[in-house]
């Protein structure tokens, strides 16, 4: 989760109150405080509220929470000066695009840091590592409107933020750090994508470098705004960015988008989504009666619009910014931190239950005992994945008991996982940059033919990895859960023909472990031998 640090002399003066009330009153919005500081102190939020990744979001939630400024903040803004022009040749590579121009803004050092600090987050939270969602911010001085989105060779050379010559866009992503770092977001595309200014000036080549020429200062006043990317997360992304300049003064402006074959659109989109709320819902889950006034008083606290309609339903206008707002359910939880969860009384249950621990549980507790005292670490890796992952990357067919999304949000989650090692070597590919050896298990859920199971796995990556390694661990561990087994040879191309094993207990096939296959290390992009084991917990629980 993304941790903030907040300068005090900032963070007061955007809020309009003390730093001793809100180091007290922060965590009630939903915040852990990571440290404080004499000068800053460093807030955790969730990943599900991108709009607090800067002191500007922050002191504007704080200022309702505090009865400061309450209700739908107000954005207004100007009609547009600039447009830019979307070429068709762009929309095969990173088709959506959103812009805004705010002006007026009075940078200092600590602004532009949180500037670009909420824009890495962004990139972060909402956008995959800048897959689904980058960032571009502007200084509009030294560029003329109008702009263009479109796609040019890689031969193309510009200078790149923080050099001082020409590079062909091949250089900057063979070269430049930020080039190699993300180099694979365009990769296997013949063109790459450019924002030019009416004089072909660069402005940005996103998803991976800005130009130079637009490098934001402390002299800079006016902005230039490109959000691109592969989804609608490009504008959620658009209006967190200019509310949290506007938040510092700045005043919004629109850009005309000019889409391939005419098509227009006036960004940003600050209107405010409408729903309806009724206290049924509100008692139902927080299991207290509040009068629609006191559910439009904390909304209001929450910095929603927010009106009664009549006794029972009310009416809510939720902030363009709030990306997290997906339910009423999400409203009901708002309510509540506005009302305060010290308030909320606590009530005896009126049926008395026994309880006791469930064999899931127990078998978990136990492996988890076991793996860590053989020198494995214990890592919660997500239960959505892809095909590419779940069956390509590991050399695996495809088979028809997968449990896929009806609507995923990312090819890279369109199924629910049917194993676990590949999410483990998913896991080694990130870290990379970590020292040798690494040894990781999980012991977690997947789902076959529509039902979840317990699997439990583990890996292992060093130079010196290897058949007999991963056979002691497995052995060691049949041996703790005083389970008899046998092995026999495997024909599971995940791994190397002649170093892998199915695991048998009572005549039942239970497992896998073995060396990786070095196409499936190569699939990964795993540079060391690496070793696992896999079993099917089912019946062992019972």
């Amino acid at each position: 989760m993304p941790i903030i640090t907040l300068q005090y002399d900032d963070l007061e003066k955007l809020t309009g109150t003390d730093k001793e009330t809100i180091i007290k009153r922060a965590p009630m919005i939903g915040a852990d405080i990571e440290r404080i500081e004499e000068d800053y102190i460093d807030i955790e939020f969730f990943p599900d509220r991108p709009d607090l990744y800067s002191v500007e979001g922050v002191a504007r939630a704080m200022r309702g929470f505090l009865d400061l400024e309450t209700g739908l903040p107000e954005y207004g803004a100007k009609p547009y000066e600039v447009s830019i022009s979307v070429s068709e040749d762009i929309l095969k590579i990173r088709p959506f695009l959103g812009c805004a121009v705010v002006r007026g803004v009075s940078f200092n050092s600590e602004s532009i840091k949180s500037l670009m600090d909420l824009q890495e987050d962004l990139h972060w939270g909402l956008g995959r590592n800048r897959k689904k969602v980058s960032i571009g911010v502007h200084d509009l001085r030294n560029v003329k409107p109008p702009f263009r989105y479109m796609a040019v060779d890689p031969g193309f050379e510009f200078v790149p933020l923080d050099y001082t010559e020409k590079m062909s866009m091949t250089e900057i992503l063979e070269k430049h750090p930020k080039g190699t770092r993300f180099a694979h977001l365009v990769q296997g595309f013949d063109k790459y994508p450019i924002i030019l200014d009416a004089q072909d000036n660069v402005l940005s080549f996103p998803p991976i470098i800005n130009g130079t020429l637009t490098s934001v200062t402390e002299k800079t006043t006016d902005l230039f705004i490109d959000v691109t990317g592969l989804g609608e997360a490009v504008y959620t992304a658009l209006n967190i960015v200019v509310t949290a300049l506007a938040e510092r003064g700045g005043q919004i402006e629109f850009v005309r988008v000019i889409r391939p074959g005419g098509e227009e659109m006036v960004l940003p989109n600050l209107e405010p989504e409408t729903r309806l709320l009724t206290k049924a819902e509100v008692k139902s889950l927080l299991g207290m009666e509040l009068s629609a006034e006191e559910i439009v008083k904390q909304l209001e606290r929450m910095r929603f619009g927010a009106k009664a309609l009549d006794e029972e339903t009310v009416e809510v206008k939720v902030p363009a910014y709030r990306a997290d707002i997906l339910h009423n359910f999400d409203l009901i939880e708002d309510i509540a931190k506005g009302y305060g969860y010290d308030k909320i009384k606590g009530k005896v249950p009126e049926t008395y239950t026994a309880g006791k621990s469930h064999p899931i549980s127990l078998m978990r507790s136990s492996l988890n005992a076991i793996l860590v005292g053989l020198g494995y670490y214990e890592v919660m890796p997500f239960t959505l994945t892809s095909e590419k992952i779940n069956f390509e990357n590991m050399r695996r067919p495809k088979t028809d008991d997968v449990t896929y999304v009806l609507h995923p949000i990312s090819e890279d989650q369109t199924m629910v996982r049917t194993m676990l090692l590949p999410n483990l070597l998913e896991i080694l590919a990130l870290n990379q940059h970590r020292e040798l050896p690494q040894k990781i298990f999980e012991v977690g859920e997947i789902a076959t033919h529509g039902e979840t199971g317990q699997h439990a796995a583990a890996v292992s990556i060093h130079p010196q990895a290897n058949f007999t390694e991963v056979y002691e661990v497995v052995d060691a561990l049949m041996r703790e859960l005083m389970l008899p087994y046998e092995v026999k040879e495997s024909e599971d191309p995940a791994f190397l023909e002649g170093r892998r094993a199915d695991v048998y207990v009572r005549g039942k096939k239970i497992g896998v472990f073995g060396e990786f296959h070095p196409e499936t290390i190569n699939n990964f992009e795993l540079g060391y031998a690496v070793v696992g084991f896999e079993i099917d917990l089912k019946d062992l629980i019972a």
